[in-house]
């Protein structure tokens, strides 16, 4: 019989505390089953398999990180909604670093659920970009763009990438410009 307050939400909640501590590579099914305080086969009761668990969390991450990116560009458009999707995107992704990592993977093609959710989160981002006045298509360059230049960012940042003085900060600011720029080019 299942264990009492066992369910599938609580161990994915488990597991994302476990992957941003860890990371996503060492993300075990012994781990959560520890601390959900249960079995490795109790908690087989309530999940298929390692994989599974990686789905459900990119899941999380990608709904996560929409909303937050809603929230952040909620009544902002043009350069002030990039600067908001950038700094929310990097602060989500160092804040949750294990599963931001399992977000950045594409559904596949037959998983609706997360289909659904990385539409969503396309949408949010498309939304905030649509003050830069670009065809459907330019957007979905710009949304590319965007989701490239914060994960380069945060992938170097927490590989300790970085080495020179000048401020990484600084960086991403330019970054940003460079952005804002080059989106203002392409509605020509």
């Amino acid at each position: 019989m299942p264990r009492a307050g066992l369910t599938p939400e609580r161990i994915i909640t488990e597991a994302a505390l476990v992957a941003d501590e860890a990371g996503l590579q060492r993300l075990t099914l012994a781990a959560v089953a520890q601390r959900c305080g249960v079995s490795l086969p109790g908690l087989y009761k309530h999940i298929d398999n390692l994989e599974a668990v990686k789905r459900d969390l990119a899941v999380l991450a990608v709904g996560e990180l929409t909303t937050v990116l809603a929230d952040a560009t909620t009544g902002l458009s043009g350069r002030d909604a990039l600067r908001a999707i950038c700094t929310a995107y990097r602060d989500y992704a160092r804040a949750h670093p294990g599963r931001y990592a399992a977000g950045i993977i594409a559904p596949a093609a037959d998983d609706d659920t997360y289909a659904q959710t990385a539409t969503r989160a396309y949408h949010v981002l498309t939304a905030a970009l649509r003050g830069y006045h670009l065809s459907d298509t330019d957007l979905v360059h710009a949304v590319r763009m965007v989701r490239t230049i914060c994960h380069g960012m945060v992938t170097l940042e927490s590989a300790g990438g970085f080495g020179l003085p000048e401020s990484v900060d600084d960086t991403f600011e330019r970054l940003q410009d460079s952005l804002h720029t080059e989106f203002r080019t392409m509605t020509h």
